[in-house]
């Protein structure tokens, strides 16, 4: 199955921006490619909260009253898309798969041979490994890019959203989900108290993420028209805090930020899970978990779509339309 997946090794794209290329690298992506080379294998069924976000983010293509011949995948829970769009009424032809892991793309090539072995219309699939933040894509190449929780462990997020952009054919679509900064706010909290009480001072447990009203001014500095954002809280429960890091784990969503503490004593995490017990603990001694989703699409331009008014257009002045409510008109 290896022998299908194309591995890009690339250390600038095409479509990269000038000028792009994060300054200040948050994230370690090769400790996350190792996150995803794990989580593939743990995997023994599809995610109940990926299928979810990946469901909820297709619909908003499903929406569209168009065909998308060619889409790219990009990481994240790219074996729910791929699935989903098999099955949708998007017109799609040919998918380009993309993720650093190449055990992930190996479980989603098998699992799609199985799909066409039970009879299953399967787009054609290309799969390559290369990391996101550049991508090996030719300029105007793709008629839609879907990401679905993978940009929030890219370290400049405005130039891989611009390499999106450019990857589009005029009038392309790119939708994307991300996890948000209220995602694991329990977590947070549970981990700075246990850290201050036993290591006597606090490092990133959680990654750092980005807010709702980001979203907007990025899909904008990207290039992108027609931008629209919305967010929608998903609150998980759990035995407890262990099966939540345990389930971070399995989905390859352990943290992987540069300044990360090595070592976490043993001592500190069981305060943390007992704090975050006593904090937001129920009654039938579950614990919820906060994931903060936030849904973007955004068009690459294209003469078709609808253009703001020039400034200075107008043919009314606000003079005049005081005037007309003022007597009544």
């Amino acid at each position: 199955m290896f022998s299908r997946i194309i591995k890009a090794v690339i250390l600038q794209s095409s479509l990269t921006p000038s000028g792009g290329g994060a300054q200040l690298e948050i994230f370690d992506r090769d400790l996350k490619r190792i996150h995803r080379d794990r989580a593939a294998r743990q995997m023994r069924k599809d995610d109940p909260l990926q299928v979810q976000v990946a469901e909820c983010l297709l619909d908003r293509l499903e929406d569209c009253k168009r065909s998308f011949h060619t889409a790219v995948i990009l990481g994240g829970a790219g074996e729910c898309v791929a699935r989903r769009l098999a099955a949708g009424r998007a017109g799609i032809k040919e998918v380009i798969h993309i993720d650093s892991s190449a055990a992930m793309l190996e479980r989603a090539a098998a699992r799609a041979e199985a799909h066409k072995a039970a009879g299953i219309d399967w787009p054609e699939t290309h799969y390559v490994q290369a990391d996101e933040e550049y991508l090996p894509l030719q300029e105007h190449s793709a008629d839609v890019i879907i990401s679905c929780l993978g940009l929030h462990w890219v370290n400049d997020l405005p130039g891989a959203m611009t390499q999106c952009r450019r990857a589009l054919k005029p009038d392309g679509l790119f939708l994307a989900a991300m996890f948000g900064g209220e995602t694991l706010q329990e977590l947070r909290i549970a981990c700075t108290l246990a850290e201050q009480e036993h290591e006597g001072g606090v490092s990133p447990r959680v990654s750092p993420l980005a807010q709702v009203r980001d979203a907007g001014n990025l899909l904008t500095r990207a290039g992108f028209n027609i931008p629209s954002v919305d967010a929608d809280d998903v609150t998980v429960h759990y035995r407890g805090a262990q099966e939540l890091v345990e389930h971070l784990r399995t989905i390859g969503e352990s943290n992987a930020v540069q300044q990360r503490r090595l070592t976490y004593r043993r001592r500190t995490a069981e305060a943390m899970y007992a704090t975050y017990q006593s904090m937001f603990g129920s009654q039938d001694g579950s614990v919820p978990a906060t994931y903060e989703v936030i849904y973007m699409t955004g068009w690459s331009p294209h003469e078709s779509q609808q253009q703001p008014a020039r400034r200075g257009s107008q043919t009314a002045s606000f003079e005049d339309l005081t005037r007309a409510l003022n007597s009544g008109a």
